[in-house]
């Protein structure tokens, strides 16, 4: 017992999340990897190398949770090499399922937007803690945020709209949990919620045409998308094209045939209709297998996740590790949300991973960063309360001394007065003695 507490530090709840999470991920991927393995003709491929990965991540999540906290300030270099990597993904990057996010290493995709959401996410934390006053960060500290932020969201953007959203929506809780003042939230809400608008309006009624002849093809998708979701018309079940709207239509399909128990792990039907059933809509599959109770807890795992991190962050002492344990926490559970409400059918699709269970590469391994970092902090708070602990029972020990020792020295002083009183006592009985015996021999 005392191995484990000295191998896996810092917050045990968080720890078994993460074995948890991991765990599912195992399960419901190979299942949900059919089409893979039909492709590649080889049935222990996709889910031997999704476990290859989560161990890499797993030993990455163990290494980073015994850096020194302090040392994470470091990482905000990662931000300047985050952004030509994005700039060389949009000229040079691998053509994926219709967007380039991709940078080909021959052995493995890597996601330049990753690292950005994470440099960005420290960098922001950083700034925060560094230009707190009295009511809040200075006005140039809140420009800084909106440039840095801003820089980032625009080169993600024209290929992967849902990951710029996500980010600035994670930047945006980070700085009203940081007591922006209101003034300035108010203002940056009102923008936010008018560049929506605006993009939501241009994205939907700008021809496709439009949009192929300056070669934003990504825009013709999200267009499709946003359609296909909002469409108020309500379409008979005997006419409905399930082949059109492949995806979201096999995501309900499991769902509505899931019920409380679900089919049982390995008996997912759906699955071989679903091209991104490992990833994109892994929530389905959980849900069409493990039932709604199987998809409860997986939900229910993400809220505790985040209600844990606010208990660290709460007991940090100092604003960056609070700050960045919790916007590390609110981008891991925002984009759990995404992907949850595009499975259920309440979003449009995103093309958002679940947090470290959907089959991936960069968003598994830059979560496991997180988690690790998350869970070094929390050493950092165990370690500080155990020495709080520690002086407060030591002061305790001093008082105690030092009233045992008071009353020693009250005790022996008492005694010494006693004995004084005590012979003063047999001095005047002898001094009457001598006194009677005078009289006595006079008489």
């Amino acid at each position: 017992m005392d191995l484990l507490k000295n191998l896996f530090k810092g917050d045990k709840v968080i720890w078994i999340i993460f074995l948890f999470l991991c765990l599912i991920s195992i399960v419901e991927v190979f299942s949900a990897s059919s089409t893979l393995t039909y492709k590649s003709g080889d049935h222990w491929g996709p889910i031997r190398s999704h476990m290859i990965l989560l161990f890499i991540g797993a030993i990455g999540v163990w290494i980073i949770h015994n850096i020194p906290c302090r040392w994470f300030k470091t990482f905000i270099v990662a931000l300047p090499l985050s952004w030509l990597l994005l700039l060389g993904v949009l000229l040079l990057g691998a053509l994926t399922n219709g967007a380039r996010r991709w940078i080909d290493l021959g052995f493995f995709q890597f996601q330049p937007s990753e690292v950005a959401k994470m440099a960005t996410i420290i960098s922001v934390a950083f700034i925060l803690s560094k230009t707190q006053e009295e009511n809040g960060i200075n006005k140039k500290a809140f420009k800084l945020i909106l440039g840095i932020t801003g820089a980032t969201c625009l080169l993600i953007v024209t290929e992967n709209l849902s990951t710029a959203v996500l980010l600035a929506g994670s930047v945006y809780l980070m700085m009203f949990i940081a007591r922006v003042p209101f003034k300035r939230m108010a203002m940056l809400t009102g923008c936010g919620l008018a560049a929506i608008l605006l993009a939501f309006s241009t994205i939907k009624y700008v021809p496709a045409s439009a949009w192929d002849t300056i070669k934003l093809h990504r825009m013709v998708t999200w267009q499709s998308r946003l359609n296909n979701h909002f469409d108020p018309a309500e379409i008979p079940a005997a006419k409905f094209d399930i082949d059109g709207d492949a995806q979201v239509a096999h995501a309900n399909i499991a769902i509505a045939t899931s019920h409380i128990l679900g089919k049982g792990p390995g008996n997912s039907v759906q699955r071989d209709f679903l091209s991104q059933a490992f990833s994109d809509f892994i929530y389905a599959i959980i849900i069409e297998e493990l039932g709604l109770v199987g998809g409860a807890f997986t939900a229910l795992l993400y809220i505790v996740l985040l209600m844990r991190i606010g208990k660290i962050a709460r007991n940090c002492d100092k604003p960056y590790y609070a700050y960045l344990v919790m916007g590390f926490g609110i981008i891991i559970a925002l984009q759990a949300m995404f992907n949850m409400m595009v499975a259920v059918g309440l979003m449009p699709v995103t093309g958002q991973p679940l947090p470290l269970i959907s089959k991936g590469g960069s968003s598994t391994l830059v979560t496991c960063v997180y988690i690790g970092m998350i869970l070094s902090i929390s050493r950092h708070v165990y370690d500080l309360k155990k020495q709080k602990e520690e002086e407060e029972a030591q002061k305790q020990e001093e008082v105690q001394q030092a009233a045992l020792s008071l009353l020693q020295s009250a005790t022996s002083l008492a005694k010494q007065n006693l004995k004084e009183s005590d012979s003063e006592v047999s001095e005047e009985k002898i001094s009457e003695r001598e006194i009677k015996n005078d009289n006595r021999l006079e008489i």
